[in-house]
């Protein structure tokens, strides 16, 4: 809260990320199991002396390369860009609590990076043994990537009560492998090996399915069948995966997907559930579709089969990258900081001294209710709601006064447990005249027609 707040029109914020973060995974993962995919697929030519598969291995690596080497690192500098303006202290929270962290996968993403490099240019110029253990270099340097960034990804939901217990004492990175080893990190890293598996094939099916099947008939049906299977381990063992991933996460974290299902029989979804049954339907109809048209039929297996596939990928991890990200909520780091920043140890602080009084950024001489009330607004408000767009403000105070207005910041700020709110929004923190104040900004969103002025103090 300590920092000017970034506004976004229409999308809002959650999307910024969310947008970059999609195409983002679809490409780090794909950096991850298309490195282990190439590694084995080139040992599996060499030893069975398939030596028409290297021209085409030798393509793939290319596109490899500079879809992984280009645009998935942008995206990733995109990701940082963002998360810096929009959750600028949970940004601060993982950069000072995983130093370490961050310096180990920096040093494996150089080799990473290098080793891709010099496994595309080395084709035919180095003896084919040394080439494949470049190879295998690039491969095990990403999934050390993977092993580490999962572990600060998975602490944002489930810190663990060794780090809680000692967080903003200054003593948290002497507990950082509890925090890195938090309660959902091993369940969530094999889900994510799982994905990466099925993400080298995919890509590896866009890649293939444009092979001429004139001229590379048998090789075609080869490799696209071989990349076919790839798919298989993530849909045989992803659900199992998944009910040992969803059993650590905290009861309250998954309150929003259970009432969604409790309630599937009368049409009552929550958009959590939605997406997780998005997530669900895609993934099946991936494999479907893989197995129909490329494990069945690989010489007919065309490049718009495969972008279908990939399509039908991007929503699978997209509707199951959201659902992670809302479970979470209203915590952007779990029971420690809210969404809007505030971290839980600061709310009576807060209520007691002023929210705007601990902001460093906030004027210091505004003296109108509605100055206030924006600027409370922009700071516990605006990193999920926007005012006319996504989670729109306007939509959804239309049909309230400025009475029932009023009772709804009254229930997030006493944030009860038997309130409709309690486990989605974080609480609005401040004085009774700094939330008197947001409640008039609030009120004048949707001035009633041919009145006067909304209240004022």
């Amino acid at each position: 809260m300590n920092y000017p707040n970034w506004e976004v029109p229409g999308i809002g914020l959650p999307w910024v990320i969310g947008i970059i973060a999609i195409f983002h995974i679809m490409i780090s993962h794909f950096a991850v199991g298309g490195g282990l995919y190439l590694a084995m697929a080139e040992r599996k030519a060499m030893k069975e002396g398939r030596t028409d598969w290297f021209p085409l291995l030798e393509r793939h690596s290319k596109f490899f390369l500079i879809l992984t080497g280009i645009f998935g690192a942008v995206s990733g500098v995109g990701i940082w860009f963002a998360i810096g303006l929009i959750q600028p202290e949970a940004t601060s929270t993982l950069i000072h609590n995983f130093v370490f962290g961050w310096a180990m996968e920096w040093v494996f993403f150089m080799v990473e990076l290098t080793s891709a490099i010099v496994y595309y240019y080395t084709w035919n110029r180095i003896p084919q043994a040394l080439h494949l253990k470049v190879g295998w270099l690039y491969a095990i340097a990403s999934v050390c990537t993977l092993v580490i960034i999962n572990g600060i990804l998975t602490f944002m939901l489930t810190p663990g009560q060794a780090w809680l217990s000692v967080a903003g004492t200054g003593n948290e990175s002497a507990y950082f492998w509890n925090a890195f080893f938090n309660p959902t990190y091993w369940p969530s890293l094999v889900l994510r090996i799982l994905v990466c598996l099925s993400l080298a094939g995919v890509w590896a099916l866009v890649t293939f399915s444009r092979l001429d099947e004139a001229t590379h008939g048998d090789s075609k049906v080869k490799l696209v069948r071989w990349s076919t299977s790839w798919l298989a381990p993530a849909f045989i063992l992803m659900p199992f995966v998944f009910a040992w991933y969803a059993a650590m996460v905290p009861a309250t974290n998954k309150h929003l997907l259970e009432l969604g299902m409790s309630t599937i029989g009368s049409g009552s979804f929550t958009q959590i559930t939605r997406v997780v049954l998005m997530s669900v339907m895609s993934t099946a109809t991936v494999a479907g579709v893989a197995y129909l048209f490329a494990y069945k039929y690989p010489r007919d297996f065309s490049p718009g089969h495969a972008t279908a596939i990939l399509f039908l990928a991007l929503i699978a991890t997209g509707s199951t990258e959201y659902a992670r990200e809302a479970i979470r909520k209203p915590y952007v780091i779990g029971s420690h900081m809210y969404s809007n920043s505030v971290r839980v140890r600061e709310v009576a602080q807060f209520n007691k001294e002023g929210y705007l009084t601990h902001s460093l950024w906030a004027p210091k001489d505004m003296t109108l209710a509605m100055d206030v009330g924006r600027t409370m607004f922009r700071g516990q408000c605006m990193s999920c709601h926007t005012i006319g767009g996504y989670r729109s403000m306007k939509h959804f105070l239309e049909e309230r006064d400025y009475k029932a207005i009023g009772n709804v910041l009254k229930m997030l700020h006493e944030n009860k447990k038997d309130s409709p709110y309690h486990n989605f929004m974080p609480p609005v923190v401040g004085t009774p005249e700094e939330i008197l104040d947001l409640q008039i900004y609030l009120a004048a969103l949707n001035p009633p027609p041919n009145k006067g002025a909304v209240a004022s103090r």
